[in-house]
């Protein structure tokens, strides 16, 4: 009878090494986010919680401690674990990692700071331990993609956004790639620094955008606007969210919203909801106290708490992966507005993640780890 062989090892990829595996490549990442929604609306995933939908597992910290060293709360202050899998051609499990702290600008850091963990689905053995702050990025960025290239109106031209930050940056890319006849920017945010980087990194990679304009309210990004992203960082509660309304929106608008968002009665009854995925907002709603949406401000949760309460049908938010099958009626007019909810998925991560790697192992990216020649204990 021959020895098994137990080595095992893993590989590690750094940032650089993502990028050189091709983590920044956003026409294939909005493919791919895609290809994911699809398997999750046929039910080949899993992530956490009873029913396999959770965003993740969460720490957070006390306001005040007895307790020597221990962090305390702040804005965005947590630590958290995102785990997944995913079938279809990826056949993956994984965990992302991070902790968020927005004093961590102070120091040269970006305000969240993650890893991603790939798994072997059947033995558990670890693939891979990659930098996943781009894989993040990215990921977050093409899922409003798959939203344009669904739901968008074909003619769609110009852009407004709503917080010239990391996040809207991504999505920009994921516009330009399933939309490439954009020509025309409006951008509004709080520092005139991050305004002057964005517009500035715009003209660099996208001349295309032949008008780039900077205006001084949210209202001034969405007007006239055929694709809107609003992506500001804010405290939780409803009151800190940013606001919109139906008088702003251009007939036909596509308005993605991957951060908090509150919106006037007209536009709840005037527009039509989609969620990129539904299922990861009812699992949500059932974790944290209601109303959910003064927690955690997506668009979804806003809608999942009027219909709780009554006051829209259920029919009301629709699902994004049923439009894509063909299930649900897509567009259906050039004057349709569309609010699209984007919440973010742990098999979004292993989806990208697990493209990057098998990117790297082809190309011999990354650095080779012995997890053990003979493990100690079996």
């Amino acid at each position: 009878m021959s020895t098994p062989d137990t080595r095992l090892t893993f590989r590690y990829l750094s940032e650089p090494d993502t990028i050189a595996a091709g983590v920044t490549d956003m026409g294939l990442c909005v493919d791919v986010m895609e290809e994911t929604l699809r398997l999750v609306d046929v039910g080949d995933y899993r992530m956490g919680g009873p029913d396999g939908n959770s965003h993740g597992s969460m720490v957070t910290f006390p306001a005040e401690s007895t307790h020597d060293g221990m962090p305390l709360d702040g804005p965005h202050r947590r630590m958290m674990a995102m785990p997944a899998y995913l079938g279809g051609t990826f056949q993956t499990a994984g965990c992302k990692w991070y902790g968020s702290n927005m004093s961590n600008r102070e120091n040269g850091l970006p305000r969240s700071i993650l890893m991603l963990t790939l798994s072997d689905k059947d033995t558990g053995a670890p693939l891979a331990h990659m930098s996943a702050n781009l894989l993040s990025a990215y990921r977050t960025g093409a899922v409003p993609g798959v939203g344009a290239r669904h739901l968008a109106n074909p003619d769609a031209r110009s852009v407004g956004i709503v917080a010239p930050g990391v996040m809207n940056r991504t999505t920009l890319e994921a516009f330009v790639a399933v939309r490439p006849e954009l020509d025309t920017l409006k951008v509004a945010g709080r520092s005139r620094s991050s305004i002057d980087s964005f517009v500035d990194w715009v003209r660099r990679e996208y001349p295309q955008f032949t008008a780039v304009t900077v205006v001084d309210s949210v209202e001034d990004a969405v007007r006239d606007s055929d694709l809107v992203t609003i992506a500001p960082t804010t405290p939780a509660g409803s009151a800190n969210y940013v606001r919109i309304e139906k008088r702003w929106l251009k007939p036909g608008a596509l308005v993605s919203l991957p951060a908090d968002i509150m919106i006037d009665d007209e536009l709840l009854r005037g527009a039509r909801h989609v969620a990129d995925f539904r299922g990861l907002y009812e699992a949500w709603s059932e974790e944290v106290p209601h109303p959910a949406h003064e927690h955690i401000g997506l668009h979804g949760m806003y809608l999942l708490d009027r219909i709780r309460s009554g006051d829209v049908s259920d029919e009301v938010l629709e699902n994004l992966p049923a439009i894509m099958s063909g299930e649900a009626e897509g567009r259906g007019s050039e004057d349709e507005i569309f609010l699209y909810s984007v919440g973010g998925m742990p098999v979004e991560d292993v989806a990208w993640g697990t493209v990057v790697y098998r990117r790297a192992v082809a190309e011999g990216i990354g650095t080779e780890l012995l997890l053990w020649d003979t493990p100690a204990l079996a």
